[in-house]
């Protein structure tokens, strides 16, 4: 009984100390014809860890950043494993700019006007796929939030 009561004081010591990331809230967008699974990043703490230390993500699988309001938005790529591109979208979806970014640099990677959104992908997802400049994403309007 005692060993179970120290096992279990460690547990809560570990969570405490190692808090467990909650899951993100997940949407489904669209590109074209492509189905996105994206993880929404609709607050403070999911955007400032995105997609740090990850080490693999699904071929149609992404995350949507959702800002407080539209501005010139930049994301690096500190403690990101995964080459992606991000795609910077305007209130209503449509992509501004698109932007490759590799691994583990501190470089900006800026929109050229104000967005509200910010889609990154696998490297060269949006490329492989025909979508620039000016198509839209939909499903955004699904998105939460932001806080």
């Amino acid at each position: 009984m005692h060993k179970s009561l120290a096992s279990l004081a460690t547990l809560f010591l570990l969570l405490a100390v190692f808090p467990v990331a909650a899951e993100m809230p997940r949407i489904e967008l669209t590109a074209g014809f492509y189905r996105i699974e994206a993880e929404v990043a609709a607050d403070d703490p999911n955007r400032m860890q995105g997609l740090m230390h990850r080490r693999n993500m699904a071929a149609n699988q992404g995350m949507l950043f959702v800002f407080p309001q539209a501005a010139r938005h930049c994301m690096w790529m500190r403690n990101t494993f995964l080459p992606l591109s991000v795609a910077f979208l305007d209130e209503d979806g449509r992509i501004l700019n698109i932007e490759n970014m590799q691994p583990q640099t501190e470089e900006n990677h800026c929109s050229t006007k104000a967005a509200r959104y910010a889609l990154e992908m696998n490297l060269g997802w949006f490329s492989s796929k025909g979508i620039k400049p000016g198509a839209r994403v939909g499903g955004i309007e699904k998105a939460p939030a932001p806080q």
